[in-house]
């Protein structure tokens, strides 16, 4: 098995600064002072125009370019893509391009038709889907952006240059602070709702109460925003998915980090496998490592030769130790385990027993293929999809009210409340029993479905037999 080495912290840009402050951008800054005020002011405080970036450097396109435009005398694009961006931060560009955030329109792309079209509508895919997933940009003949794809600044974006991604998803146009894309604010912008409750989880840790009671001791503004040198008040997501510690380089490969899938109807744990030309994909632990060398098919069915693969311990190792910055090592493991076990609690007596039921009802043609079209079908999406992810993520974050009322108490409600009854329903007494009986009350965890018969005072609250006390 091979292990990935924490790449490196990118590196300050080193090109000659000849290479930019073309003089006829100074001409866009005079007159956008007067059409776009607050733009151009934002730049003017930006490390950009400290540098003698101006706008003509970023958006300066060949003629032959496909977005390219006629604006006042100048060929430019409206899109500065992360491509245009990686001219001077090399680095960033690298460990973005391969990394979840640039593939996060084609890891919907398939759901899309079902989520957006059939249940809700096409309008709402731009107004929507795509200002956190992006889209792909159409340009027009003559070399305007089509409103139903532009603007959004979708982190998966596909550019019209054929890069992936959007760097002023997190930093912001057009002062491109790290200080923006640092806060907390800057991820839970998408991170937020019942796919990737990460804002209202984060809120309700204690992670989250430090840094809104220390915000003013967290130096966002910091060069290299080290980890117990820089700051030691509280953890953002930055810190924990992609920010530097001592012995972890910080990179924007923003998965790195992460052992579990936590938002599937099945978790699994999973290895990162980082191909010759720096893309990546995820693989479960539950197939074969690839080895070294060999080729693998990549999420854009293309082929790809495998440079290294990073298992979920090393994973896991690379995020302990960023955790070990300020807790203990019993602490840290002790949490681990906590986490871990209520995963696998969600896995064996929810999660598989659903997925296994569902699988079930299909073969048996008692569902049709259509999504979303009968009851017992949105049970079961927001069982693992809602529910289940806010548990999941309660427990990874440290935040209990997620880990329990929101999640897994949810995730018991439907169960048992809705998407059990649904099945009798919809199978009949014989088939459901029988799918029950293999899938679930055959479980220790579901025992107690077996004895109907014992009081449970907690419901009544002393309506019941016995009262609560």
């Amino acid at each position: 098995m091979f292990v990935l080495i924490p790449p490196a912290v990118a590196e300050k840009v080193k090109l000659d600064p000849s290479n930019w402050g073309l003089e006829e951008g100074k001409e866009c800054v005079s007159c956008h002072k007067k059409s776009s005020a607050a733009l151009t002011h934002e730049w003017q405080n930006s490390a950009h125009a400290e540098a003698g970036v101006n706008c003509l450097d970023c958006h300066l396109a060949d003629q032959v370019d496909n977005d390219a435009i006629e604006h006042e005398g100048a060929i430019i694009a409206t899109i500065v893509s992360p491509k245009d961006c990686g001219r001077c931060h090399v680095k960033e560009f690298k460990e973005t391009e391969g990394s979840v955030h640039a593939k996060a329109l084609s890891m919907i792309k398939n759901r899309l038709p079902a989520l957006a079209d059939n249940l809700s509508g096409k309008e709402m895919v731009a107004a929507g889907c795509a200002q956190c997933h992006g889209s792909e940009v159409v340009v027009r003949g003559d070399g305007t952006l089509t409103p139903e794809t532009w603007p959004n600044t979708g982190i998966g974006r596909i550019n019209p240059d054929g890069s992936l991604g959007s760097c002023s998803a997190c930093h912001g146009r057009h002062s491109f602070s790290k200080a923006q894309a640092r806060d907390p604010s800057a991820c839970t912008w998408c991170h937020t709702g019942s796919d990737s409750p990460d804002d209202e989880v984060y809120a309700s840790s204690k992670h989250g109460m430090l840094y809104e009671a220390n915000r003013s001791k967290m130096n966002l503004d910091s060069d290299q925003w080290v980890l117990g040198k820089d700051y030691s008040a509280a953890p953002t997501c930055v810190t924990c998915h992609m920010g530097t510690t001592p012995g972890v380089k910080g990179s924007h490969d923003v998965g790195m980090r992460d052992a579990w899938s936590l938002n599937r109807p099945v978790s699994e744990q999973q290895y990162l496998v980082i191909f010759d030309d720096g893309d990546r994909r995820e693989l479960p632990d539950s197939q074969p490592a690839p080895r070294r060398g060999s080729e693998l098919s990549k999420l854009d069915g293309s082929m790809g030769k495998v440079k290294a693969v990073a298992s979920p311990k090393r994973r896991r190792q690379i995020m302990t130790k960023v955790c070990l910055e300020c807790h203990g090592k019993n602490f840290v493991n002790s949490y681990m385990k906590q986490f871990d076990n209520l995963v696998k609690l969600y896995n064996d007596k929810f999660g598989k027993p659903a997925q296994a039921i569902m699988s079930a009802l299909y073969e048996k043609q008692l569902l049709t293929p259509a999504p979303f079209d009968e009851p017992i079908e949105f049970s079961f999406w927001r069982l693992w999809h809602d529910e289940g992810t806010a548990a999941r993520h309660g427990a990874a974050m440290m935040s209990p009210n997620y880990a329990s009322w929101e999640g897994m108490h949810k995730v018991a409600q439907n169960f048992y409340g809705e998407f059990l009854p649904q099945l009798r329903q919809l199978a009949g007494e014989e088939t459901a029993n029988e799918l029950i009986e293999m899938h679930v009350t055959s479980q220790d965890q579901h025992s107690w479905l077996n004895n109907p018969g014992k009081p449970n005072p907690i419901l009544g609250y002393g309506i019941g037999k016995e009262s609560h006390e």
